[in-house]
């Protein structure tokens, strides 16, 4: 038998030992992860995770495809990608934001150097050596590179937007400025871990990858096949055209929009069922929905209850005989529609579906289909599309109704047809009767649109289609006026604020008359100060809702802007940006902290294309090699790939559990409540605060006070609940304690009792 040569036996050994080494880290991100599940301290004292199972989470991951990719060429690549994984997750544990109402912010030094989280702060230094490390060998050419691509002024101004957008606005300057720096710090020390890890990528996969993305993404002019029946067989399979264009014309759907629609829908709707437990969590979302079941039941407004103080809500006018939304009536209607099938909560994650695709076919009607692509695999890792998506407010059917009349005008421009124009003007109508302020933006921004500004003129028949269009559809708010508050010109959120709180609080404009003193609210009235500091909250909003990446959401679409190279179309789509920007600076509120900068939701779909253009420019930025592959350029598009990878992993994970899981002290305990018990037709008065114990329960009130089901009230106090009790004679009453007393859920502690047993217990007590 011939001896085994000892270089082989080491070569053997190493082998074995690095294939142990793979299992280990692989078993131990498995360990991690059960861990995490199990153990008590990640959950809250109902059993639900805490927002800090997001880091064991990161972690977990991170070692298992470390473990996976250890044996070959992408270790190297796969150390970075980790290190900044789990990065982003211990800078998401660093950030105090909570399932409340007020904008988040980084913890302060002293709480970071406090019990766990000063394994938080140590992590964050030894990344920060690695990166700095890392970086030693690579700064020649990094300095080398940004002299030759790009001017001071321009580094300066990048600069600028990269600090100024990481941190939200203090009331107190000196802890704004700390907090300023070590936001744009950690943001620096992420982005440059990105950049280590995309120089890792082996050159031998970049020619791969390159392909990959080109097929996967598409060639700019390249055109599309026509549709055959069979495609519709395999959309998931194969990101392909699948409608008809032989003469590949811009603005049609492919595969590639659709899937990305369907993962849109499906990503919202499991947040709706897992982290919003299809119930309402903004006082505005259980308005709409009240709105919506009355519409549906094919009714304006609704009785009255016996006791208004017993049953009323903010944003419901309570001393009239006659109860009603103040909102304008098209996003109740569409809601209705989900509520007469039983699933209004189905209604907004369709509706963002619907918005991919509208999304794709207008940016391919102004941009190249490349770009459309890239613009729509952007929106299927936005956390402000997505969270927007899961919950029960206005904006998304606002942005379907916006894109809808955009995209229609951009045909009208291409097939000098009049029926675009008309339904561009239907679609302006219904975005009025959503949000009027945002109805006069589209109509204004898409009327200059169409008499030439930014493109082609339109001719005469499509823009007075366009008018037409937009004034038959949007005068059905007049009639609807009359019906609620007697007058046509009278609407009903108006009338309401003057009533309730004075004249001017809810104009636009600047006064001292503005607002209405909440907590959020930085000063009283409103200045041009003001409207300063509720840029910066909006601002700093985007830049991390946006897509929720470590580096910062604008750092791309600023790159761009100060490029000096913006084309024609990225002029309309910054002059969109700010429109919005520049007419709700005019408005007292910021819009607060509930899912992003709402108030700016329409900017969505500009600032990704100009994220996208970003991306396209930078690559631009390295030349093709003598084979005509950009392997350099490839290297962003990894780049931007893994940022979204960490997006879904940590950033999604992370705003579900810790911010929308019982948002504002929301929870729909109650309905639970109801079937355990069989509550039938009975009085159920609540214990708790108002807006937020009674305001869940209120949810559930139905539509006639007097009707053969459970009416729950608020037990404001006993001269109240006298007269409700007064009022319902003949039910059965339980008493419930709302979270804010149980510190807990919902929890019924006496009842069923009669009227009198319940005065009884009253005069013992």
């Amino acid at each position: 038998m011939k001896k085994v040569p000892e270089t082989y036996r080491r070569v053997l050994n190493n082998s074995i030992l690095l294939r142990v080494l793979q299992f280990t880290l692989c078993i131990c991100g498995i360990l991690i992860l059960v861990f995490a599940l199990s153990d008590l301290r990640f959950r809250n004292a109902e059993g639900f995770l805490r927002g800090t199972f997001c880091l064991p989470l990161s972690i977990s991951v991170g070692l298992m495809l470390l473990g996976c990719a250890l044996a070959g060429l992408w270790k190297r690549t796969a150390f970075w990608f980790v290190l900044a994984l789990v990065g982003q997750a211990v800078a998401l544990q660093m950030i105090d934001a909570g399932p409340y109402v007020r904008y988040q912010h980084y913890k302060s030094l002293s709480h970071l150097l406090t019990e766990t989280h000063s394994l938080l702060l140590a992590y964050f230094s030894i990344q920060t050596i690695l990166v700095v490390v890392g970086l030693k060998h690579r700064w020649h050419s990094i300095r080398n590179w940004i002299g030759q691509n790009f001017k001071p002024w321009q580094v300066l101004g990048v600069s600028l937007v990269f600090i100024l957008s990481s941190a939200t606005v203090s009331r107190e300057i000196q802890f704004y400025l700390v907090e300023l720096f070590f936001a744009a710090f950690i943001q620096a020390v992420n982005l440059a871990n990105i950049v280590l890890m995309a120089w890792a990528l082996p050159e031998e996969t970049l020619v791969s990858f390159r392909q990959k993305f080109d097929k996967l993404f598409g060639q700019p002019g390249v055109k599309d096949r026509g549709l055959r029946t069979e495609d519709l067989r395999s959309i998931i399979c194969n990101p392909q055209p699948i409608f008809h264009n032989p003469k590949g014309e811009p603005g049609c759907v492919d595969r590639f929009a659709i899937v990305a629609a369907i993962w849109v829908v499906i990503l919202a709707i499991v947040l709706n069922f897992i982290s919003y437990e299809r119930h309402p969590h903004v006082p505005d979302e259980v308005v709409y929905l009240y709105h919506a079941h009355y519409l549906a039941d094919a009714m304006l407004t609704v009785p009255a209850p016996p006791v208004p103080e017993a049953f009323s809500i903010y944003m419901i006018p309570y001393e009239s005989e006659r109860w009603y939304s103040i909102f304008p009536p098209g996003w109740p209607a569409m809601l209705a529609i989900g509520t007469f099938f039983g699933a209004p909560w189905i209604v907004n994650p369709l509706l963002a579906g619907l918005n991919v695709l509208l999304a794709y076919i207008l940016v391919g009607e102004i941009y190249s289909r490349r770009t459309a692509r890239i613009v729509v695999f952007l929106l299927c890792f936005s956390p402000w599309h997505v969270f927007m998506a899961m919950n029960f407010m206005a904006h998304t059917f606002t942005l379907t109704c916006a894109l809808a009349a955009a995209a229609a005008i951009s045909r009208a421009r291409r097939t000098n047809k009049a029926i675009w124009g008309w339904l561009s003007g239907v679609m302006t109508g219904v975005v009025s009767l959503i949000r009027p302020l945002d109805g006069l933006m589209v109509a204004g921004l898409l009327g200059l649109w169409a008499i030439g500004v930014g493109g082609r003129r339109l001719k005469f028949s499509s823009i007075a289609g366009f008018l037409g269009g937009a004034i038959v559809v949007g005068a059905i708010v007049l009639p609807y006026n009359k019906q609620i508050t007697g007058n046509v010109a009278g609407f009903p959120l108006t009338a309401y604020y003057e009533r309730y709180y004075g004249p001017k609080v809810n104009a636009l404009g600047f006064g001292p008359e503005r607002g209405l003193g909440w907590a959020i609210d930085a000063f009283p009235g409103h200045s041009p100060l003001e409207a300063l500091i509720n840029a910066n909250l909006n601002i700093s909003s985007v830049n991390l809702e946006l897509f929720g990446w470590s580096t910062g959401s604008l750092f791309l679409a600023a790159l761009l802007f100060f490029s000096r190279t913006m084309e024609r179309r990225d002029h309309l789509m910054f002059t969109v940006i700010l429109a919005i920007l520049g007419i709700y600076s005019l408005y007292w509120f910021s819009g607060g902290a509930d899912f992003g900068a709402r108030y700016w939701y329409l900017m969505l779909v500009p600032v990704v294309c100009l994220t996208a253009r970003g991306i396209q420019f930078l690559e631009g930025r390295f030349q093709p090699e003598s084979d005509g592959f950009n392997r350099a350029g490839t290297r962003v598009m990894v780049a931007v790939l893994s940022l979204c990878i960490f997006t879904f992993v940590n950033y999604f994970a992370w705003r579900a559990i810790d911010k929308y899981h019982h948002y504002r002290g929301m929870r729909p305990d109650i309905r639970y409540l109801a079937r355990e018990h069989s509550f039938g037709k009975s009085l159920v008065l609540i214990r708790g605060k108002t807006e937020s114990d009674y305001l869940s329960a209120w949810t559930y009130n139905p539509l006639d006070p007097f009707a053969d089901a459970a009416v729950y009230a608020w037990d404001r106090n006993p001269q109240v609940r006298a007269k409700i009790l007064e009022a319902y004679p003949d039910r059965p009453v339980w008493i419930v304690n709302g979270p804010t007393v149980t510190k807990r859920g919902y929890e019924v502690a006496e009842g069923p009792l009669s009227e009198l047993e319940l005065v009884a217990k009253e005069n013992e007590n």
